[in-house]
């Protein structure tokens, strides 16, 4: 890589950033009809009176390159908090310099040094590049499970 990075806590400046990192993934995933967030629901979600959220921000030459965003579960088996990884997203032309796995690491850092009992995402089964990179760190599929998701109308009526 030419130019370092470093990689460092998002702060509410950074909301409009990430909201546009959002939506280059949604696009790269052919989801851009799912990506609705904007910058003040970012800014409200990580950074507001409790946060839901947090975020790393990958940057190269004073310019942001990259970032992460993770939540925090539970394991009932653990008893202990883990650490949900929900996005990852590297500028296209900085991808193959080692910012994907400067972000993962510092999330897996993060993960040990509060306990968390693991470390957990989900990738669509087509993205081959992200699967052999998850493989080539340790990371196993869970192929035994599914996920399952209630959004949307079906939220609402089973809700009422």
């Amino acid at each position: 890589m030419s130019d370092a990075f470093s990689i460092r806590d998002a702060v509410p400046d950074d909301a409009a950033t990430i909201a546009a990192f959002v939506r280059g993934l949604a696009e790269y995933e052919h989801l851009e009809h799912e990506a609705r967030a904007t910058a003040e629901d970012f800014r409200r979600a990580l950074f507001g009176s409790t946060p839901r959220a947090w975020a790393l921000i990958a940057e190269s030459g004073g310019v942001s390159v990259g970032f992460s965003l993770w939540f925090y579960n539970f394991s009932t088996f653990h008893g202990r908090p883990g650490l949900y990884v929900e996005d990852v997203f590297v500028a296209p032309a900085h991808r193959g310099q080692g910012v994907g796995r400067a972000l993962f690491r510092a999330m897996a850092a993060r993960a040990v040094a509060e306990g968390c009992a693991r470390m957990e995402w989900s990738v669509l089964d087509w993205n081959a590049p992200a699967i052999a990179f998850y493989r080539a760190v340790g990371a196993r599929a869970m192929d035994e499970w599914t996920v399952q998701r209630l959004d949307g109308e079906a939220l609402r009526k089973f809700a009422e």
